[in-house]
């Protein structure tokens, strides 16, 4: 049986400060904690009622691991494209476009700090073990982009970007995708190289102010992986 303490240290574990301070995170469903173990076994594991008794999900599914935070080192990037959030803050939002990425074959994703932590419970939930093919990592994102080569493509979905099908599109780069409400920040803005707009249909017609940025993310994914 589960113990008192375990659960205790499972629950702290939704918040970001005690992920960071235990050196945890944690990680339910067989299928999330399969594709972890490919990376490290997990520092302890439980199931059946005593997984459901812990689990910090709505509906428990019967298999709840802790792995270390240390795991995702092992993850080496190869794919010429890599995906920047810049105040993505809907967990659900970046869990689904860490699974988006990792089915285009873009395994790195680079976030602000003010992006979703991609270790909370709702984020590695929705990335449905994507997690463990896509390294992520957290910077400030003015400082990265600076550091760039002249010329590097680094390309943002705008509502006054070029269409995206009319655009050259390169095999490297950077896209960008912002906050949900707000869009791409105004500092991150002026260092796109090209802006993209993904076109409502048809044109002129009354239709909604904008795409969730998790569809946004797919339809531009799909579109850079056809050149």
């Amino acid at each position: 049986m589960i113990s008192k303490a375990a659960v205790k240290l499972i629950r702290s574990l939704e918040a970001k400060k005690h992920r960071a301070a235990e050196g945890l995170f944690v990680a339910e469903g067989a299928k999330t904690i399969r594709e972890l173990r490919t990376l490290a076994e997990p520092v302890a594991a439980y199931y059946g009622d005593d997984a459901d008794k812990a689990s910090l999900q709505q509906h428990p599914q019967g298999e709840l691991a802790l792995f270390s935070t240390g795991i995702f080192d092992k993850i080496k990037p190869v794919s010429k494209l890599c995906l920047m959030l810049d105040g993505v803050q809907d967990p659900g939002n970046v869990g689904t476009i860490i699974r988006i990425a990792d089915w285009f074959g873009i395994d790195r994703i680079v976030c602000s700090p003010s992006t979703a932590d991609f270790l909370s419970p709702k984020v590695v939930q929705a990335s449905m073990g994507s997690i463990a093919r896509v390294r992520i990592d957290c910077c400030d994102l003015i400082e990265a982009l600076d550091r760039l080569p002249a010329g590097y493509p680094v390309y943002g979905t705008l509502l006054d970007g070029k269409n995206i099908y009319n655009e050259r599109l390169t095999r490297e780069g950077i896209i960008v995708l912002g906050n949900e409400g707000n869009g791409i920040s105004a500092a991150v803005r002026r260092r796109l190289t090209n802006a993209l707009l993904i076109p409502s249909y048809p044109p002129g017609r009354a239709t909604a102010d904008s795409l969730n940025v998790a569809v946004a993310a797919a339809i531009v994914c799909a579109e850079f992986r056809r050149i």
